[in-house]
C-alpha cells in the first residue's frame, strides 16, 4: 500500500506522534461493527457508477446482496461520506419494492425500515441510488480520493485510491474492512470520454477498448477499499503464468505513450509470481486473474488490478528505502503492491488496528524477492537496512474500533517481526511452510493480529507472547546491556515488557547463543573472549 518517506509525509507523522488522539462517535461508526452493521452479513455488490470527468461529479446505484446473520434492528447503516448524497433506497422483501426513509449523520446514512420482521438466514438485497461530487485527492494515494488528471499527452486520465479513507469516498456500501463479499463484486463504468478504456478488478465481461460501458466481474471476496477504476487512454496486452494451481491470465495496461518502456520494466512480473508462489502458496485469486494497470498516482493493492506509478524507475521513485545498495536492483512498487495480493488481500485485518498483518508482511515479501533474485544475503541486507526508517512513534498495533491504523512503522517494524520470528526459527523450509500454511489457512479470511500471533506460536514452538506485545504494542526497543568482571560475562536486557527475552548469537573461537531476559545472567568468560555486539538481525540496541 501507500508507502513514503517524503518529506510533507514524514511531517504528517510526526505531527501525529504528538497528537492526544480524540476519537469520535464517527470514528466508532466507522469503525466498529455497530447496531446498524452486525445484523447483516454482505455477499455481493453491483456497483453501476458514471463518471462526469468534467464536471468531476460521479452519479451511479449499487445493488446490495446480503444474507441476516443476527437478529435484526430497524435501521441498517450504510457508508457514503459528506460530498456525496444517497438519492433513494429500496428494499427488496415479499416480492415487493419499497421506497425506505433514509437520514444523514455526517458520513453515515441511517435506512429505516421493519427489517426486524426478517428471520436470521434470510438473503436479502438493497439497492441505492447516488449522486455528488466525490473528494478530489491531493496527494494520492496517501490523501486519498478521485483523481481527475491528464496524460503526458494531455488526454484524459482518472482513477480513485481510498484506502484510509474509505470507499464511501465514492460510493455507497458497508465501509468496514471487517466485512467484504463473499461472493465478489460487479463494477460497470462509464463516462463522457466514452472513447477511453476503464479498467477495473477482475475480467472484463466484453472488449475493454470497443465497450462504452466498461463491466467488471470479482469473483473473489474483495475488501472496499480495492475495489477500483483506471480511465485513461491506454493499450494492453496479455501473457499466462503456469503456476501452482494451473495457468493464471495476466494483462498490463499502460498509457499508449508508454508502452514500449513498460514491456521492459514489467518483465520482471513472471520471476516476481513464481517467488511468491514458492514462499507464500498460489496467487490467490486466479479466477480473476493478475492486472498490472499504469495510473496516475504511485501505487496501490487494488486486487487483482494493482496500481502502478513508479515512473518506470527501480527502487522507490528511483531511490533505495534500505540504503544497502539492493533496493535499487528492482522496481520497488510491482514488487511491494503485487506482494499484497497474499498479505492484505488475501489476509485481511479485520480491524485496520491490525493492518500490520497487511504492511509488515508485504514489506518482508520485498526481502524474499530479493532473495529470490539477488540471494539471501543481499536480502538479509536490504531487511535489516529499511529498519533505519522505524520512527518507535507510537505502537504498531492502533486503537480497536475507532478507524485507527496505528504507527507508519507497521511497515519496517512489522517486517523487522517477520524477520526476527525466521531467524529464531532458523530453519528457513519451516518458515517458507509458515508462510504458505497462513495463506492456506487464512486463505480469504478476515482475521485478527492475535489469530495470526497464535497460529505463528503454535506453527513454531516458540512462545512469543511478550515478543508481540513488545514490538506491536509498546514504543520500546530492548536495551542489550553487558559487562566482564571476575572471567564472567554477565548480561541482561532493560526497557522490555515483562517476560520478554530473545536469543542472541555471540561469537568467539566458539560460537554459542544466550537467552537474554531482564533479569542479569552470567557464563565464564572463556579464554580468548566473545565478540560480544548487538546482533543485526534482531531489532534492539546496545
Amino acid at each position: 500500500m501507500k508507502f513514503s518517506f517524503h518529506i510533507v509525509i514524514t511531517l504528517w507523522y510526526l505531527l501525529l506522534a504528538n497528537t492526544t488522539f480524540a476519537y469520535t462517535h464517527q470514528d466508532t461508526l466507522r469503525g466498529s461493527n455497530g447496531d446498524g452493521r452486525k445484523w447483516w452479513d454482505v455477499k455481493h455488490y453491483n456497483l453501476t457508477v458514471y463518471l462526469d470527468v468534467e464536471n468531476k461529479s460521479i452519479s451511479g446505484v449499487n445493488i446490495i446482496k446480503f444474507i441476516v446473520v443476527d437478529k435484526p434492528v430497524d435501521i441498517m447503516q450504510i457508508d457514503l461520506q459528506d460530498t456525496l448524497t444517497i438519492d433513494s433506497v429500496y428494499i427488496y422483501d415479499a416480492g415487493a419494492t419499497i421506497k425506505a426513509q433514509v437520514v444523514k449523520e455526517d458520513k453515515v446514512w441511517w435506512v429505516h425500515y421493519v427489517f426486524s420482521k426478517w428471520a436470521v438466514g434470510a438473503d436479502k438485497e438493497v439497492k441505492i441510488y447516488y449522486h455528488g461530487k466525490p473528494r478530489v485527492a491531493r496527494t494520492p494515494p496517501w490523501d486519498g480520493g478521485i483523481i481527475w488528471g491528464v496524460d503526458s499527452l494531455n488526454s484524459p486520465w482518472y482513477s480513485v485510491a481510498c484506502q484510509g479513507l474509505g470507499a464511501s469516498s465514492w460510493w455507497p456500501c458497508k465501509d468496514y474492512q471487517g466485512d467484504e463479499p463473499d461472493e465478489g463484486m460487479l463494477l460497470s463504468v462509464s463516462s463522457k470520454a466514452g472513447e477511453l478504456t476503464v479498467i477495473s478488478n477482475g475480467v472484463s465481461q466484453q472488449d475493454v477498448f470497443k465497450s462504452r460501458v466498461n463491466i467488471w466481474e470479482v469473483k473473489n471476496p474483495i475488501n472496499t477499499y480495492n475495489a477500483t477504476f483506471y480511465g485513461g487512454d491506454y493499450v494492453g496486452w496479455t501473457d499466462t503464468l503456469m503456476g501452482e494451481k494451473g495457468k493464471l491470465d495476466l494483462s498490463f495496461y499502460v498509457l499508449r505513450q508508454n508502452e514500449a518502456k513498460a514491456k521492459k520494466q514489467f518483465e520482471v512480473t513472471k520471476q516476481m509470481l513464481h517467488c511468491f508462489e514458492y514462499w507464500m502458496g498460489p496467487y490467490p485469486f486466479y479466477e480473476d486473474g493478475y492486472k498490472l494497470v499504469e495510473a496516475p498516482f504511485l501505487g496501490m493493492e487494488h486486487q487483482s488490478a494493482v496500481a502502478y506509478g513508479n515512473q518506470y524507475k527501480m527502487g522507490y521513485l528511483g531511490q533505495d528505502r534500505s540504503g544497502s545498495g539492493v533496493g535499487t536492483l528492482f522496481d520497488f512498487i510491482i514488487v511491494h503492491e503485487s506482494g499484497h495480493e497474499w498479505f492484505g488481500n488475501n489476509i485481511t485485518a479485520a480491524d485496520i488496528a491490525d493492518n500490520w498483518l497487511h504492511e509488515g508482511f508485504t514489506t518482508y515479501t520485498e526481502a524474499l524477492f530479493a532473495e529470490c533474485a539477488f540471494g539471501k544475503e543481499k536480502a538479509f541486507a536490504y531487511t535489516r537496512g529499511e529498519w533505519k526508517n522505524i520512527r518507535n512513534d507510537v505502537p504498531v498495533i492502533g486503537a480497536y474500533g475507532v478507524q485507527d491504523d496505528g504507527s507508519s512503522d507497521k511497515y519496517d517494524k512489522g517486517s523487522a517481526v517477520v524477520h526476527m520470528i525466521r531467524v529464531m526459527m532458523n530453519d528457513d523450509e519451516k518458515f517458507r511452510q509458515l508462510l504458505r500454511g497462513l495463506n492456506k489457512d487464512f486463505y480469504h479470511k478476515l482475521v485478527t493480529s492475535k489469530q495470526v500471533e497464535d497460529y505463528i506460536m503454535k506453527f513454531t514452538g516458540l512462545d512469543l507472547k511478550a515478543f508481540f506485545d513488545q514490538y506491536l504494542r509498546s514504543t520500546q526497543i530492548p536495551k542489550f546491556e553487558w559487562y566482564i568482571k571476575k572471567k564472567e560475562l554477565y548480561y541482561r536486557f532493560t526497557n522490555i515488557v515483562q517476560g520478554f527475552s530473545l536469543p542472541l548469537p555471540i561469537s568467539g573461537k566458539k560460537s554459542e547463543t544466550i537467552r537474554v531476559t531482564a533479569e542479569w545472567q552470567s557464563i565464564p568468560w572463556k579464554k580468548g573472549g566473545y565478540n560480544i555486539e548487538a546482533s543485526p538481525d534482531f531489532l534492539i540496541k546496545e
